[in-house]
């Protein structure tokens, strides 16, 4: 899939003085169905986070607090995007190269994903990534 797939979507968000809400529905906000959530806080100043690409896997991930960057690449291109405030979500789709850096203090990153864990579904060498591409072009 190339990297236009991948996108920032507007999450709804209902304004209240006493505090705003926002949802997320399978199927409707996000292009598939939820099948595991999980988040990553707590990560120290200049750490990064990912560095690894799925094959099947579908993902929609969230700045709950704070903000961080997600670099996607698929092969022929990379691009940045800064995930802040908690109303938009990147929709990233399977066979992205994908790494988390820049998280601001107290951040939190939030992550649907389309299936439940599955350690054969990774790739974690870049290097196997790309022969991966290439094969899936040929």
């Amino acid at each position: 899939m190339p990297l236009a797939d991948c996108r920032i979507l507007d999450l709804p968000k209902i304004h209240d003085p006493r505090g705003n809400l926002t949802f997320i529905e399978g199927g409707n906000h996000v292009p598939f169905d939820i099948q595991r959530v999980y988040y990553l806080y707590d990560v120290p100043g200049g750490a990064d986070r990912g560095a690894h690409a799925h094959r099947n896997l579908h993902q929609f991930i969230v700045a709950m607090s704070g903000s961080f960057d997600v670099v996607l690449d698929d092969g022929q291109e990379q691009r940045r995007f800064h995930l802040n405030p908690s109303y938009f979500g990147l929709y990233v789709c399977p066979m992205m190269w994908r790494y988390l850096d820049n998280f601001s203090s107290g951040a939190v990153c939030m992550v649907l994903a389309s299936s439940k864990y599955d350690e054969a579904d990774y790739i974690r060498d870049y290097d196997q990534f790309m022969s991966a591409v290439r094969e899936r072009q040929a």
